[in-house]
């Protein structure tokens, strides 16, 4: 493995999120000195943190799977995330509702989804649920240490016996054929396979090696961090603090000073100057490109994620079908996904994520209120309305939200609300996000492992990249694993993961609901 040449004693951070402050405990864990640089005036990044009235909101991701790799960050400096931060399991991780009236809980004991699937689709979908969740134990096994939590300085790397497993697993497949072979329901299908919009890639042209995705949310497990999402990076901080770090809040960075390709110093937009051996730039890539004066040459443009709106919306009601995380499928999916990645046109029949905090967390609101997060993908400005038309789109799409939210059971929803913010893809683009989207870089094949924006940048010695527009990419555990590449680059270290913690069954995890 590559790695940053001459000295490496005082590294600067630029971004305090998730894979910038995992980055820095990795750094300092090795012995270096860091200093991390924020232009907000706290931690958090995409994970960040808004008050709405007596309403605290997490800005950004609800999911939090893998928790052993925000562990691993805390371990290197002798830290635990245990001891920062409560975690509950959620049982279950996900409740699906479909058009058709049907739910089904999703849990990540395998007794008990088998026993839900049997519930819901009978004894045969129920089997092969079994063999479906030994697949994708399977096609984690075989990708993640070779794959994922690994950095690549060239295609050849991918020449491994791992990947000869994952061939034969069906990898290499479609997404949606391979989980097929699996499951006749399509209700069931759609369960196992809408983690492909995570990457960006609709289910009928995603990789089926893109189903790991689906193993983090319905076999590892899925967790709520008491305090919020944002509670992770908040605590990440502190822990880099306590272990010596520099943390600079509301310092943008507005150059980078060279000589013989090194990068000397960071300057900030203040004028100061903070001299170093090393950056790490886990900022937006665009950011991080406009930074090092361009983006490297390759021989297809960059095609980002789709994006997503997001009402954030804190009300004195709430119902009593919903989990902490319920997935709310429209009728429509194939012409979803068309229409999200092609067409251009927002969704016609909208599959919803709604997520209620206040579930395992009554704190962030006041006493009696509650909190729902509802996202809805849509095309970003590259393919679909620009970020400007959003000003007066954005206004007109939230009502439509709010009727379809109502028609699909939440009635009175709009009468319920005290406090909101509607987050579109003219936000994301006003903090820097290409395309409008908060998803960066789509996990299309050529820009996937080797094929991604590399995390050495060339014709720049001493500078390294991390965050989900570079390797392995998209989603909290894979920034997570970033910023520990990223670290590994600096120190020459192997940077690989402890197995995460055996996932439990249902026989050990509660069953109950979560409304």
């Amino acid at each position: 493995m590559r790695s940053v040449a001459g000295p490496t004693d005082h590294v600067v951070v630029v971004g305090a999120g998730l894979s910038g402050l995992a980055c820095a405990l990795h750094l300092l864990g090795a012995g270096r000195r860091v200093t991390v640089v924020e232009r907000d005036a706290g931690p958090g990044g995409r994970a960040g943190r808004v008050r709405l009235g007596g309403y605290e909101v997490d800005t950004g991701p609800t999911v939090l799977t893998m928790p052993h790799l925000a562990d691993e960050a805390f371990a290197a400096v002798g830290d635990s995330l245990a001891r920062r931060v409560e975690l509950v399991a959620l049982h279950p991780a996900y409740r699906a509702r479909f058009a058709d009236g049907t739910s089904l809980d999703v849990h990540t004991g395998a007794e008990a989804m088998e026993e839900e699937v049997r519930r819901f689709a009978g004894p045969a979908e129920a089997a092969g649920y079994r063999r479906l969740r030994h697949w994708l134990t399977e096609l984690y096994g075989a990708q993640m240490r070779r794959f994922i939590d690994a950095n690549f300085d060239s295609p050849l790397q991918l020449l491994h016996p791992d990947l000869a497993r994952l061939a034969a697993l069906g990898g290499f497949g479609r997404l949606d054929r391979q989980i097929g072979r699996f499951l006749s329901d399509a209700r069931l299908r759609r369960v196992f396979s809408f983690q492909a919009l995570y990457a960006g890639v609709a289910p009928a042209r995603a990789l089926a090696a893109y189903a790991v995705i689906a193993y983090m949310d319905t076999v590892a497990g899925v967790w709520y961090p008491k305090g919020g999402m944002h509670a992770v990076p908040r605590a990440m901080a502190d822990a880099a603090a306590d272990a010596g770090a520099g943390l600079r809040w509301s310092a943008e960075v507005a150059s980078l000073e060279r000589s013989a390709g090194r990068v000397r110093a960071v300057r900030l937009a203040s004028g100061e100057r903070i001299a170093c051996d090393a950056v790490v730039l886990s900022c937006e890539l665009s950011t991080a490109h406009q930074l090092l004066g361009g983006a490297p040459r390759r021989p297809v443009r960059l095609s980002h994620s789709p994006s997503a709106v997001i009402l954030h919306a804190g009300g004195d009601r709430t119902w009593s079908d919903l989990a902490h995380h319920t997935l709310s499928f429209g009728t429509a999916w194939k012409r979803t996904f068309e229409e999200l990645t092609r067409s251009g046109t927002l969704m016609s029949d909208p599959s919803l994520l709604i997520t209620r905090p206040t579930t395992h967390d009554p704190s962030l609101a006041p006493p009696g209120r509650h909190l729902h997060y509802v996202l809805a993908p849509c095309p970003n400005t590259t393919v679909g309305p620009s970020a400007q038309s959003w000003r007066s789109l954005g206004p007109r799409y939230r009502d439509s939200l709010v009727a379809e939210l109502e028609r699909r059971g939440l009635d009175g929803f709009a009468a319920s609300v005290e406090e909101e913010l509607l987050v579109t893809p003219l936000d994301w683009a006003a903090q820097g996000h290409a395309a409008g989207s908060p998803f960066s870089v789509s996990h299309r094949f050529a820009q996937t492992g080797p094929f991604r924006p590399r995390n050495l940048v060339r014709g720049w010695d001493n500078v390294v990249l991390a965050g989900c527009g570079t390797t392995p990419g998209v989603g909290v555990p894979t920034v997570l694993i970033s910023g520990k590449l990223a670290a590994a680059r600096i120190t020459g270290g192997r940077g690989r993961s402890a197995a995460p913690p055996p996932v439990r069954s249902s026989s050990t995890s509660p069953r109950a609901g979560s409304a």
